[in-house]
């Protein structure tokens, strides 16, 4: 049996594909994986190569690497093509959209996904993927691509509705990830969790979650969860070793819907028009929203990978503990036809009934070797699908801004951003979308600025 290529666009970032690849190698299946990573920046390619090889030599992976600067060439022959870039990086264009936004009044936490920094960061980011996709079409169509790339929904969505014919599914670690936090947060083995989930991206909700009992029965752990919030136990402090992100915007929204939501309270705080408003420093006090965390983030990061970087070439051993990210599992199941369910980001094609079908979801989705299979969810609990319709609305005018080069459509999204419209006027929301489009310059398509 022939051994999988698994080529990585945006193999500059090491520590993501360290932490991928470290998976894919506790797989037996796929040790014997051709490794092709491809990164504009060839020191970034460098030190990525370092590192996947010692982490190689670690594992006992007998496979092979190879670097390119040449995405095409990259992707010749490919089985898996994983994406994880980020087009404009912190400097310039994070900075950017935090700065142009601050400077209109308009707060933001981490601005990957939804409001002005989601919007102008897919925009940037989607003719990429569009790039990767004709290349894909052209040396690798039976390829499954496995996108990591922000802003997620919209960025799916555009790659689905233009290259209906590239097996993607679009990841992210939120379900998976938020489920081992209540664990955390309820003293739980996170084995002992089963937990059906649905939504959209950075918004799903935990339809059912249970826990395991002695008796080896599964039972509702929702009213454990709200009387630890409401006691006072949960959340616990000291999440991601990071003490400006406490979570209480996320239990404050359980209590108040009944259901818990995917994503973090960082994240989740600026998809809603409830905790960042203008001249309420109460709210950022009370629910402890950190804001500016994401440029914070990248500083730290950058820093840090600095030391990271010597202690690699330092190491005669690279080991990674296997994680949770869904990558390897997909790749394994493809690859060997044994079955896994993972959460996946996919067009909505009669999945749930009551979000608009052609937006993309999050569901749940069985793997083998026919490929990422998504799996009926059926109908939200109706105030869930309102909440999330507030976020498809902004998601479907972008992509179809960007697909129909339709410049008036960027406004029009950003207009309906539930935070942008907490704290702007329309006037005000026409000129910060202006200021944003002309600091892009140089980053984004043509057409926008015609």
């Amino acid at each position: 049996m022939k051994s999988p290529k698994i080529t990585f666009i945006g193999a500059g970032s090491t520590i993501f594909v360290k932490n991928i690849l470290g998976d894919v190698f506790h797989k037996p299946a796929l040790k014997q994986a051709q490794i092709a990573l491809m990164d504009i920046d060839e020191l970034r390619l460098e030190e990525s190569h370092l590192v996947v090889s010692k982490l190689m030599e670690s594992s006992g992976a007998t496979g092979t690497i190879t670097c390119h600067l040449d995405q095409k060439e990259a992707l010749k022959d490919a089985d898996f093509v994983v994406i994880a870039f980020q087009i404009g990086g912190y400097e310039p264009c994070t900075v950017t959209d935090f700065e142009v936004c601050k400077r209109h009044g308009l707060e933001q936490t981490i601005a990957d996904t939804l409001g002005p920094g989601g919007i102008m960061r897919s925009l940037r980011t989607i003719p990429h993927l569009w790039s990767v996709c004709e290349d894909m079409t052209e040396v690798c169509p039976n390829a499954t691509m496995l996108n990591y790339v922000n802003p997620m929904a919209m960025n799916t969505w555009a790659m689905y509705e233009k290259y209906p014919h590239i097996k993607q599914v679009g990841l992210c670690h939120s379900v998976q990830g938020t489920a081992e936090e209540i664990a955390r947060d309820l003293d739980l083995d996170y084995a002992d969790l089963r937990y059906t989930c649905a939504g959209i991206n950075h918004m799903a909700y935990y339809l059912t979650l249970e826990k395991k009992n002695e008796q080896g029965e599964y039972v509702d752990i929702y009213p454990d969860l709200l009387e630890a919030f409401e006691s006072g136990k949960a959340p616990k402090p000291g999440l991601h070793h990071n003490g400006r992100c406490t979570n209480l915007v996320r239990y404050e929204m359980f209590k108040k819907l009944g259901y818990f939501v995917t994503e973090s309270s960082e994240h989740f705080s600026e998809y809603t028009p409830y905790f960042i408003k203008p001249n309420r420093p109460d709210l950022i006090e009370r629910y402890k929203v950190p804001l500016d965390e994401y440029p914070k983030r990248c500083v730290e990061q950058i820093a840090d990978w600095k030391k990271d970087l010597q202690e690699f070439k330092n190491a005669d051993q690279i080991t990674v503990q296997e994680s949770h990210e869904y990558a390897s599992t997909i790749m394994n199941s493809i690859w060997t036809g044994t079955p896994s369910v993972i959460y996946g980001n996919v067009k909505n094609e009669a999945l749930i009934d009551n979000l608009p079908q052609g937006c993309c979801v999050e569901v749940a989705c069985l793997v083998d070797a026919n490929g990422v299979q998504p799996i009926k969810a059926g109908r939200l609990p109706n105030h869930l699908a309102a909440l999330m319709q507030t976020n498809i609305n902004v998601q479907t005018l972008l992509t179809e801004a960007i697909l129909t080069e339709n410049r008036e459509r960027i406004y029009h999204a950003a207009m309906l951003d539930p935070h942008t419209a907490t704290v702007l006027g329309l006037e005000e929301i026409y000129a910060l979308v202006d200021d944003l489009i002309d600091a892009h310059e140089g980053w984004l398509p043509e057409w926008v600025n015609q």
